[in-house]
């Protein structure tokens, strides 16, 4: 890639690439708060692979175990080559960009499969947003290829890269986000393409403010809650009906203590819940964010990470995620 190599044109559109400033909210990110991420992306920066990769090794060289990783670093403001963990970013999005498949677009991996693809497009799209690169844009334009080519007639996405069979709503959320992100860095999506995703996205909502898995099966559950109002949230559809039922049933859940206990896929719904709650703002995210906070510090383990059944990168690149939202860099997670 021209990003990795040419140290005089990386200096130029870094010193020229827009930063985006810290959202006044910064100062929810407490003191113990900023050491579990400082914790968590030093453990990151030392689980690197050495092809720029992470992931255990029940789940090594993954791409979306990657992608958040890159994240990560790019939520406390660290860009390809610049930051305290450029360099980490930088080995990172090369191995996403490694892995994009000259013809297809496809992220593959024997884990993950849509989900990484979905999660790692992301992280490209946010990097080039960021900082433009012509290379790293013609492996975001194939990926985004694969992602609009893989859209299921009833809207939404699946496991595999293709067309065929129906859809879940937890794959749909990472394709719609990583199209935003696209949308947003000047790679033009159709516009029929996230019409369609919105669509079956509303059709998965339950009328007691739920999200179900499914059109026609599949139960519902708070992760999935998260990830619909969050699809609805990225594509501007900020008053449907159908969000502000979500949020309440969002607010249901982390009224009590419920949120403390470790259900399944905590991770992936907390990564969606933060990005709903924070943009419903107000009083919904006063509700949301300190008690999530407050859990993710007090669980945190010795060596930085938290412990998660895909691997504690994962975990570690998750949690340190969720905790930043308020510093608001990322691009896919400002208002």
């Amino acid at each position: 890639m021209r990003m990795m190599t040419s140290v005089g044109v990386l200096a130029c559109v870094l010193l020229t690439a827009p930063v985006a400033q810290a959202a006044d909210q910064s100062d929810l990110v407490t003191p113990n708060a900023e050491r579990a991420v400082n914790h968590a992306l030093r453990y990151l920066e030392e689980t690197q692979n050495a092809d720029g990769s992470w992931g255990s090794s029940a789940h090594g060289r993954h791409p979306a175990v990657t992608a958040l990783a890159c994240l990560a670093f790019m939520a406390q403001g660290n860009l390809p080559g610049r930051g305290r963990y450029g360099r980490a970013v930088e080995r990172g999005i090369q191995f996403l960009v490694t892995q994009v498949h000259p013809e297809t677009g496809y992220i593959g991996g024997s884990h993950g499969r849509m989900y990484g693809h979905g999660f790692a497009t992301l992280a490209l799209a946010e990097a080039y947003g960021m900082m433009p690169d012509p290379d790293l844009k013609r492996a975001l334009e194939r990926a985004i290829r694969c992602i609009k080519q893989s859209q299921k007639s009833d809207g939404g996405w699946r496991y595999d890269p293709s067309p065929a069979g129906s859809s879940d709503l937890s794959v749909t959320v990472c394709q719609v986000m990583a199209l935003r992100s696209a949308n947003n860095a000047g790679i033009k999506v159709p516009r029929e393409t996230i019409d369609r995703a919105i669509e079956y996205t509303k059709h998965s909502a339950n009328a007691d403010g739920s999200f179900r898995y499914m059109l026609r099966s599949g139960s519902s559950s708070f992760a999935l809650t998260a990830a619909g109002v969050t699809t609805l949230f990225g594509a501007g559809y900020h008053d449907a009906d159908q969000v502000k039922n979500g949020v309440e049933y969002l607010k249901r859940y982390m009224s009590g203590d419920r949120h403390r206990r470790r259900m399944s896929h905590y991770f992936y719904a907390h990564y969606y819940a933060v990005q709903a709650m924070y943009q419903a703002g107000g009083a919904d995210w006063d509700l949301y964010y300190p008690k999530i906070r407050d859990d993710l510090v007090e669980s945190q383990l010795d060596n930085g990470s938290w412990q998660s059944n895909v691997g504690n990168t994962y975990g570690a690149a998750m949690g340190a995620l969720v905790l930043q939202v308020p510093y608001n860099y990322l691009p896919i997670f400002q208002r």
